[in-house]
């Protein structure tokens, strides 16, 4: 589209209303885009049409329309997180990765859909209403960022960023057939990214949280990130981003590590067969393919540390009610995580987060003989809808029978997660009832277009996204 724009193939004014025309034809149905900006989206196409006859491409995503989620602050919009008492709180201040995407020459149409404090692997809240998956609108597109996993695949915009802490990129991503990346910890801004209006002052330190890209395709990943990643403010005084060329560009070039099923959290059987599939073509490219864990890496050792950073997250604004009733929890069970993070003392973060640092250091050993390994972004595809309360009650079907909801979903996103590494969804067909399914590519420490790039040429091999038939949306 961006070239399309800069060699005046189509004029970004055009562009613009041919995807707001698409909105009001599919949105309807998907309920993706949760909130407009119409006529100013129009104005700022106007103006890069204006730039461009005096010969003044204002960047590589000149013309583009993106999206962006709702939990990102906006100026003259609100950023609920679903919250009703936000529901007409706007922001003065745009946050500083959509001010990027925007001095890069994007056009943001409309904020997309997410769950209540972005607490569900499912987008629907009571102020916005529920985001059906375009492949299936019975089913959820994923979340947190499912409204905007929903738009892109759709094609209701070109781009959109979300968010991720326990898989809300990678998940939707795989939901609905695109591509998603989280980037390694800390390098995109997260300045601005909070629920109600953001006045410039800085938000909540982010330990396992990430701002990142989801796309139709791995190169629109890297353009993205090209664009978002850097230091902000007094950071940027001192720091730029020099990202590291990927290490390879052939496959037969990778040395690939994988586990893609585990007893702990089994893999639908749908699923199973498609990366079989994956790791057959991968074979046949001559690539280094070995299976198992890294050495000192054990996923249920580690995930009582991530739990316990998560808990201290989610409790940091808890009441004096609420703690005093998590301190009763703690005295009489030691081994409730989510208690005691909120209530042991600074110290107990500080050891919870050398470790956080240790089990990082595992991994970077690791990618010293391995380039990539490979995780399933989840159990499943995408599930039907399920807002049954309590959360902790839900089950997920699939073709071996019912699993937990709450620990099985996230439980392939956390070995990234808690170490903070670059990890790229990429599609990789769909299953026997027509779903899509994408597979997790984890790389080295700021080493995000590693990650990406085996991505696209995964993809090469395996067709990448497809577009839903229309005839469901």
């Amino acid at each position: 589209m961006a070239h399309a724009v800069q060699t005046k193939q189509i004029s970004a004014t055009e562009l613009i209303d041919i995807t707001f025309r698409r909105i009001d034809r599919l949105n309807s149905t998907l309920n993706a885009i949760v909130w407009e900006c119409r006529e100013q989206a129009m104005a700022r196409a106007r103006q890069a049409d204006a730039a461009l006859a005096r010969g003044q491409a204002t960047g590589p995503l000149h013309g583009v329309p993106v999206t962006i989620k709702e939990s990102f602050a906006y100026q003259g919009s609100p950023n609920t997180w679903g919250l009703p008492p936000l529901k007409d709180a706007m922001s003065p201040r745009t946050a500083v990765a959509v001010e990027r995407l925007e001095s890069a020459g994007a056009i943001v149409v409309g904020k997309t859909n997410v769950p209540v404090m972005l607490g569900d692997w499912q987008s629907y809240n009571p102020i916005y209403g529920t985001t059906n998956n375009p492949w299936d609108v019975t089913r959820t597109p994923g979340g947190s960022t499912g409204g905007g996993a929903a738009a892109v695949a759709a094609g209701l915009s070109a781009l959109t960023i979300g968010s991720d802490l326990s898989g809300s990129i990678r998940i939707p991503a795989h939901f609905c057939g695109i591509f998603g990346h989280k980037p390694s910890l800390d390098l995109v801004s997260t300045t601005g990214f909070q629920p109600g209006p953001w006045d410039g002052s800085p938000g909540y330190p982010m330990d396992l949280s990430a701002v990142g890209p989801l796309a139709r395709s791995a190169d629109d990943l890297a353009l993205a990130l090209a664009v978002l990643g850097g230091a902000n403010g007094d950071d940027a005084k001192a720091w730029n981003c020099r990202m590291p060329a990927p290490r390879h560009t052939r496959l037969d070039e990778f040395r690939i590590g994988y586990v893609l099923d585990d007893a702990l959290a089994p893999i639908a059987s749908d699923m199973g067969a498609l990366y079989e599939t994956a790791l057959s073509e991968l074979g046949k490219t001559g690539a280094r393919l070995d299976r198992g864990w890294p050495a000192g890496i054990d996923p249920r050792t580690h995930l009582n540390t991530l739990l316990y950073l998560l808990g201290a997250l989610v409790t940091a604004d808890m009441d004096t009610a609420e703690r005093a009733r998590a301190r009763g929890r703690f005295g009489k069970d030691p081994n409730d995580i989510f208690a005691a993070a909120a209530v042991e003392p600074h110290a107990r973060w500080l050891h919870e987060t050398q470790r956080r640092l240790a089990y990082r250091a595992l991994w970077q050993r690791y990618f010293e003989s391995y380039d990539v390994f490979l995780l399933p972004p989840t159990v499943t595809t995408a599930f039907l809808h399920d807002h049954s309360e309590p959360i902790g009650n839900r089950v997920i079907e699939t073709p071996a029978g019912k699993r937990p909801y709450v620990q099985d979903i996230p439980y392939w996103t956390g070995p990234a997660t808690l170490a903070g590494l670059p990890a790229t969804v990429a599609p990789i067909g769909r299953t026997g009832d027509g779903l899509p399914a994408g597979i997790q590519i984890v790389g080295p420490m700021w080493e995000d277009g590693t990650s990406i790039e085996f991505a696209a040429l995964l993809s090469d091999r395996l067709g990448g996204y497809a577009p839903p038939p229309e005839k469901l949306v």
